[in-house]
């Protein structure tokens, strides 16, 4: 694989977050065809889509309450937890936590989101880790986790709430971020927030998505 920086850079444009305006990040104008590019560049098939590429619904609702709510986060200890772009986690950052920890899988999204964080003047500890089947520490490790647009795909949401809840048990508080996914488990959470997001077609079924942001209740 060549350069990564070099890769997102060229299939990309730094352009601002249509809820979240004091955010910009490398995002691209279409999914398939850089999936394909990702794909020949790694020499590899069947891989994930380039989540890191784009500003999903859950993410936008999850920076933009987190920015206005500042408070939740300021001086906390933060993990964005499949952090994709790194957007929730530079809100985070931005509202004054630290240290914020940017967990994904994708092999791109370190550089994503290590470029997405210096366009936005901030740090984020990046970490390409599966961290969904880990059992909690002893002790609280996180002061807020932060999930934004996880419960797509029933497997990952089960495992997601499980990491979520093991970690509120902790007393770690655990914000997300969903636009009515299919798994969301709405019946554990308490709903903090909604916001008409803009989203594009490329992702999305229409060009407004309702994102709520919501609390895991133990």
């Amino acid at each position: 694989m060549s350069d990564p920086r070099a890769f997102i850079l060229s299939q990309t444009r730094l352009r601002p977050v249509p809820l979240v305006p004091e955010i910009v990040l490398h995002v691209a104008d279409e999914s398939v065809p850089l999936w394909q590019k990702t794909e020949q560049e790694l020499g590899a098939q069947g891989l994930a889509p380039p989540y890191w590429a784009f500003a999903w619904a859950g993410g936008q609702a999850l920076a933009r309450y987190v920015l206005d709510h500042a408070d939740l986060v300021r001086g906390a200890r933060v993990l964005d937890l499949a952090a994709g772009s790194g957007l929730v986690g530079i809100a985070a950052a931005k509202a004054g936590a630290a240290p914020v920890m940017a967990a994904e899988v994708d092999a791109f999204a370190e550089a994503a989101i290590s470029l997405n964080a210096e366009a936005n003047a901030v740090y984020l500890d990046v970490v390409i880790a599966d961290l969904l089947d880990q059992p909690a520490p002893p002790g609280r490790r996180y002061d807020v986790v932060l999930i934004g647009d996880l419960f797509y795909e029933r497997d990952t949401a089960r495992r997601a709430l499980a990491f979520a809840h093991r970690h509120a048990a902790t007393g770690t508080q655990v914000i997300i971020g969903d636009p009515g996914r299919a798994y969301l488990p709405r019946e554990r959470l308490v709903k903090l927030a909604a916001y008409a997001v803009p989203v594009t077609r490329e992702l999305e079924d229409q060009d407004i998505k309702c994102t709520s942001v919501w609390r895991l209740a133990l």
